[in-house]
């Protein structure tokens, strides 16, 4: 397929007009090749020149807690492993300490069952820190109810936690 089809028709149109028209017609092509070049190449980079910083700030926002969570993640590899007794004491402490006469612990071979009723969010956020770190305790199912009161958010259900193996 040639092109010159399309080009002499284009030429000729060209030659017959005036030098005003030439002049503006140039100027009319000119402007949009200007716009076309800014809408697909110019504009889109400036934008993304502009949100660099901000998207900056973020990514070191999330890199700051990723490397947070890692210290963490290593403290606690760090820590010594803990027995069944002592972990299970250990949760039986942060369960009467933390969350009172709102639980209920019982423990089934190399797992304890915590029947909440009308636990605080935060005593509850408390008492599975503690169950994770001071324990090294992890919740493995979890049917809870949330209940909205006058005095606040309280948790009802059942956690089933792990326990180290005998």
């Amino acid at each position: 397929m040639s092109i010159k089809p399309w080009i002499e028709p284009l030429q000729a149109r060209w030659s017959s007009l005036g030098e005003r028209e030439r002049i503006g017609l140039s100027v009319a092509v000119l402007a949009v090749a200007i716009a076309l070049l800014w809408q697909l190449m110019l504009a889109p980079a400036l934008l993304t020149l502009r949100n660099a910083e901000t998207q900056g700030r973020a990514l070191d926002a999330q890199l700051q807690q990723v490397q947070a969570l890692q210290k963490q993640a290593q403290a606690l590899k760090a820590q010594p492993k803990l027995g069944y007794d002592e972990a299970l004491r250990t949760l039986t402490n942060a369960t009467q300490q933390t969350l009172g006469a709102n639980a209920e612990l019982s423990v089934t071979a190399e797992r304890a069952k915590v029947t909440l009723k009308g636990a605080s969010a935060d005593s509850l956020a408390r008492w599975l820190a503690q169950a994770r770190l001071n324990a090294r305790s992890l919740p493995l199912q979890a049917q809870l109810q949330r209940t909205t009161s006058a005095t606040g958010t309280v948790w009802s259900g059942v956690l089933v936690m792990s326990l180290p193996p005998r």
